[in-house]
Parts: C-alpha cells; sequence; structure tokens
C-alpha cells in the first residue's frame, strides 16, 4: 500500500517555466530507474555520500541543506510535481547541483535501489500523518520500513525526522526504538533545517513540532 497520493500536476507559469528549464538535467525520469545498469552516481555524474529525502515538498529544506552541504549527493523524492517544479526554481535560485528529484515510490526504491549501508543520511520531514485512524496503515514509517531503512544506513549515519503530530510521532518513537540498529529518540529542533510551509502550518494550527534523530549502530550488545 502506498504511504502517498498523487495530488494535482498542473503547474504555475513560474513553475513551468523552472520545469522546461531544468527537468532534463534534475530530475530522474520514472522508467530510468528500471533501465539495464542504472547507478545513482550515473545520474550525478560523480561518486559522493548519498543522502535519501522522502517527501522535499516544494524544496525549501532540499535547497538550503544541499547548499550547505556540497560534498554530498541529495536524492529527493517528491511524487508531487507541481512541488517538483518549485524545488526546480529553488536549487536554480541557490545555485545548487547537486540534487536529484525523483518521482517513484520511494518506499520501493530504498529496499530494491538502494544497497545496505550505502547511506550517508535519510531525511523524512513532515511525512503525510495520514490522520484519520482508518488510513495510519499508508504512513510512510512503518515497521517495515524501518527495517529496510535501518538496513540502507551506512554505520554512524544519522536518520532525521519531524513531524507536527503528536500520534505519529509517538508511533515514529516506538518503531524507531525497537529497531535493534538503531539509537536515538526525540531531539532538540535540528538548527540546520529550515521552517517550512508545512512546519508553519502546524504551529499556526497550534501543533507542537516533535524533531527526532536515530543513528546506525551495531545490532550487537
Amino acid at each position: 500500500m502506498l504511504s502517498y497520493s498523487r495530488r494535482g500536476s498542473r503547474l504555475s507559469p513560474r513553475q513551468e517555466a523552472a520545469w522546461e528549464a531544468h527537468h532534463a538535467d534534475w530530475v530522474i525520469p520514472e522508467e530510468a530507474v528500471e533501465e539495464p545498469g542504472f547507478t545513482w552516481e550515473s545520474r550525478f555524474g560523480r561518486a559522493a555520500p548519498l543522502v535519501v529525502e522522502i517527501g522535499s515538498g516544494v524544496g525549501e529544506a532540499t535547497a538550503a541543506l544541499a547548499a550547505a552541504r556540497p560534498e554530498v549527493d541529495v536524492l529527493a523524492f517528491e511524487v508531487w510535481r507541481p512541488g517538483v517544479a518549485s524545488t526546480l526554481e529553488r536549487l536554480a535560485e541557490a545555485g545548487v547541483d547537486n540534487v536529484r528529484l525523483c518521482s517513484v515510490d520511494a518506499v520501493w526504491c530504498v529496499e530494491h535501489l538502494l544497497d545496505e549501508g550505502s547511506l550517508h543520511e535519510l531525511w523524512t520531514f513532515f511525512p503525510d500523518p495520514w490522520h484519520k485512524k482508518r488510513h495510519h496503515k499508508r504512513r510512510l514509517v512503518s515497521e517495515r520500513f524501518v527495517s529496510v531503512a535501518a538496513g540502507r544506513l551506512a554505520p554512524g549515519a544519522w536518520w532525521r525526522l519531524a513531524t507536527d503530530w503528536a500520534d505519529y510521532a509517538e508511533q515514529m518513537q516506538q518503531l524507531l526504538d525497537a529497531e535493534p540498529r538503531l539509537r536515538g529518540g526525540v531531539v532538540p529542533r535540528w538548527s540546520e533545517r529550515p521552517v517550512t510551509r508545512f512546519e508553519r502550518k502546524g504551529v499556526a494550527a497550534g501543533r507542537a513540532i516533535v524533531d527526532l534523530a536515530y543513528q546506525r549502530v551495531d545490532a550487537t550488545p
């Protein structure tokens, strides 16, 4: 079951211009990941520590964090085409060239197209809370995904998360605490993460922002 839903794909004139100018260089076509011999390095044009962001939205955090880390490659998963186009605009404005965007199901890609221990860092900021109880099974941070993601993180690598939904924060912490390859918990707000519109919306609605950070460790005591 997918942890996201594809919303409208209509672009504004600015988004259309950004898409036309930059998608050929910075967006990985969905069919490309199924091509024989596909590698992420070929799409970045270099071999560098790989950071994955799941749900990059309109790219507010993506552009700022990637600009501050030119030594890493950032693979951002986002299925909302207007958000991808807005991200392209932000990347161009920031002069950032170390981000590639992909609209394929992130859970599938992490499991099937990333090697064990290959991730330098994983970011999951304000994933869809699927706040209705009957939809909780669609949440990204599930027992299965936690296990897969923990295996993809390199020893010592961090998984950074944030949400404005208290019950989701509690669920995340319970699942992450139960994974023997991860150590961490609730932490102060990550100062390097810019305040995004999703965070502002949550604050405006009176919801508390919860940041979590978990590090990949050896499973043995």
